[in-house]
C-alpha cells in the first residue's frame, strides 16, 4: 500500500521541496487549505482532505481535520489486528507521515494591535490534535512539526526510512512544542481574567543557547527566555563584542540590570557574584563610572558593569585600563567601540534602556517545587519617609539616603549599604546578623565612612548597629523601622547627633 503524508502548515517556508521529496519516496500527499493551494500551485499532486473525510472544512475553516478519518488512521495501531480491522471496516487508509506547525498565537499575542477576537482566531484547535495523536502513535508514525526537521527526515526516507529512535525524538519535540503552544494561551487568559497565582500554574521558556557549564564546570547548564514578555533584559540585548556568556556572566549581569533600574541620573552599576560592589550617580556617566570604581577597586576587578547612558570615549578609556567580564550599555559611541573591543575577552552587550518599567513575577526553584512572587519593585521619595530622630537629615543626607536605599534593596540580607559624595563606599553584604553586615561596610569604606549615611534593609533588633556606625563617623540612617526595640536605637542615634528616618518598607533578599 502507498504510504500517505497529511501535510497543514502554516509557516510554508521549505514545505514544497520537502513535500516534492515525499511524492519522489512513493508518498501520497493529503492536505488543508492554503497549504493544498501552495502545493498545487507547486504542481505537486495532492488530495484535499475534504476528500478523505468527505466532509466539507465549516466554521470559516475552524473544523476541517476533526474526523475519524484522520484521527483514526493516525492513532491505529500497525501491529494491533483489532485496529486494523476497524479501519478496513471504515474504510480509512493509515496516514504514515504528518506535517504539522501551527497558527501564530505568539506572534499575535505580541502583537499590540492585535483584537482580542484576532488573538482567540489564532489559537489552533486541529493543528495540535493531529499532532498529538501522531505523536501518541509515533511507532508508527513520523511526525514533524519543526521545519529545521525537514532535511533529516528526508535523509533518512533516502537512506531507508525514518527509525523508532528518530521518531520518538521527534515526538518529544511534538508534546514540547504544543505543551509551549498550549501554556502561552493559558497565560494569556491568565491574566486577562487577573489571577496572580491559579491552582495550575504553566510556563514556558524558549532556549537561548546551550552554556559551557552552570556555576561550576561539573554542572551543565543552559539559558532560556520568555517568549512572551514586556520586559527588556539580557535575553534581548544584542552581544556586540567577545566570547559567549557564561551562567554566572548571565546571573551577574542579570542583578546589574536590575539595580540599574533604581536609578535615572547618569549610573554605572558594578556587580560581582551577584551583589553590587560599587554604585556611582553623576551628570556625566564617566564621573558616574569613576564614582563606581572609587567604591570598591579591589572587588571591581573580573566584575560587571552596567550602565544607564551611552558609553562614550572618555568611559571607555576607563573600563579599558581594568579587567572586566561584561559591559551593558543602551549603545557604545563608534569611539568606545574602538577602545573597547581592543580587548579580545570583554562582552559588550547593547540594551536600549525601557522607558516603562513592567511588573513580572520572579521565580525561585525549591526541591520539588517553585515559590513564585512579584518582583520587589517598591520606591520610596523623599516625602514617603518619617523622622524617628530629633535631627532631621539635611537635604544633601537625604540624597545619599536615597541613593544607598535603592542600592541596599538588590545587596544579599542582612545587608547594610554606606554612601557618601553619590557613590557606595562600604557594602555588607549576606551576613547572619545585622551588625556583622555593618562591620563590613564600614572596614571596606575605610576613612570614607566618616561623613557617610547608612542604608539598612531591614529594621535594627538591637541598637548595636548604630553604636557601630556612630563610632564610625557615620550621620545619618535609613531603614524601615517596625521592630519593637526601635526606640533603643532612636536614643542611641539623639545621643550621637544622627539622623535616622524609617521607610516602612523592608528589602529582605534572599
Amino acid at each position: 500500500m502507498k504510504k500517505r503524508a497529511l501535510i497543514s502548515v502554516y509557516d510554508k517556508e521549505g514545505i514544497t521541496s520537502f513535500a516534492n521529496e515525499l511524492v519522489q519516496a512513493g508518498y501520497e500527499i493529503i492536505s488543508t487549505g492554503g497549504t493544498l493551494h501552495t502545493l498545487q500551485a507547486a504542481h505537486i499532486p495532492a488530495t484535499a482532505v475534504e476528500d478523505i473525510t468527505a466532509f466539507p472544512e465549516i466554521l470559516d475553516g475552524r473544523v476541517k481535520t476533526l474526523h475519524p478519518n484522520i484521527h483514526g488512521g493516525l492513532l491505529a495501531k500497525r501491529g494491533n489486528k483489532a485496529h486494523l480491522k476497524e479501519l478496513e471496516v471504515n474504510a480509512i487508509t493509515p496516514i504514515d507521515l504528518v506535517v504539522v506547525n501551527l497558527y501564530p498565537f505568539k506572534e499575535t499575542v505580541t502583537n499590540e494591535a492585535a483584537s482580542h477576537e484576532e488573538i482567540i482566531e489564532n489559537i489552533d484547535i486541529g493543528g495540535p490534535s493531529m499532532l498529538r495523536s501522531a505523536a501518541k502513535n509515533y511507532q508508527a508514525v513520523t511526525v514533524v512539526v519543526d521545519p529545521t526537521d525537514y532535511e533529516s527526515v528526508l535523509q533518512a526516507l533516502q537512506t531507508g526510512e525514518v527509525t523508532l529512535e528518530q521518531r520518538q525524538q521527534l515526538a518529544a519535540k511534538v508534546f514540547q512544542h504544543t505543551a509551549a503552544y498550549d501554556a502561552l494561551i493559558a497565560s494569556y487568559f491568565t491574566e486577562s481574567t487577573g489571577e496572580a497565582f491559579p491552582d495550575q500554574y504553566t510556563i514556558t521558556y524558549e532556549k537561548v543557547q546551550t552554556l559551557r557549564y552552570g556555576e561550576n564546570p561539573h554542572q551543565a547548564a543552559a539559558f532560556y527566555k520568555q517568549p512572551v514578555t514586556k520586559q527588556q533584559g539580557l535575553a534581548t540585548s544584542e552581544q556586540l563584542h567577545g566570547k559567549e556568556l557564561s551562567y554566572n556572566n548571565i546571573q551577574d549581569a542579570n542583578a546589574a540590570l536590575e539595580i540599574l533600574a533604581e536609578y535615572n541620573a547618569p549610573t554605572a552599576v558594578a556587580v560581582k557574584h551577584m551583589n553590587p560592589c560599587g554604585i556611582g550617580t553623576a551628570d556625566t556617566l564617566a564621573k558616574a563610572f569613576a564614582h563606581a570604581y572609587a567604591a570598591d577597586p579591589v572587588s571591581i576587578f573580573g566584575g560587571i558593569v552596567a550602565c544607564n547612558q551611552i558609553v562614550d570615549k572618555e568611559t571607555a578609556l576607563q573600563l579599558s585600563d581594568i579587567f572586566l567580564e561584561i559591559v551593558i550599555a543602551p549603545d557604545f559611541t563608534e569611539e568606545a567601540l574602538q577602545i573597547l573591543t581592543e580587548k579580545k575577552n570583554i562582552r559588550l552587550m547593547k540594551l536600549p534602556r525601557q522607558a516603562d518599567k513592567v511588573i513580572e513575577n520572579k521565580y525561585t526553584s525549591v526541591v520539588g517545587g517553585m515559590l513564585i512572587q512579584t518582583k520587589d519593585e517598591e520606591q520610596i521619595t523623599a516625602s514617603d519617609v518619617t523622622v524617628a530622630t530629633k535631627r532631621e537629615p539635611t537635604e544633601k543626607e537625604k540624597e545619599q539616603l536615597l541613593l544607598a536605599w535603592k542600592a541596599v534593596k538588590h545587596v544579599k540580607s542582612n545587608a547594610i549599604v554606606l554612601a557618601k559624595e553619590n557613590r557606595t563606599v562600604g557594602i555588607g553584604a549576606g551576613q547572619m546578623n545585622r551588625v556583622g553586615a555593618a562591620n563590613i561596610a564600614i572596614e571596606q569604606a575605610k576613612e570614607h565612612a566618616v561623613g557617610a549615611v547608612m542604608a539598612s534593609d531591614a529594621f535594627f533588633p538591637m541598637p548595636d548597629t548604630v553604636e557601630a556606625a556612630a563610632k564610625a563617623g557615620i550621620t545619618a540612617i535609613i531603614q524601615p523601622g517596625g521592630s519593637k526595640r526601635d526606640q533603643d536605637s532612636i536614643d542611641v542615634c539623639n545621643q550621637y547627633g544622627i539622623a535616622m528616618i524609617f521607610t516602612g518598607i523592608r528589602h529582605f533578599k534572599h
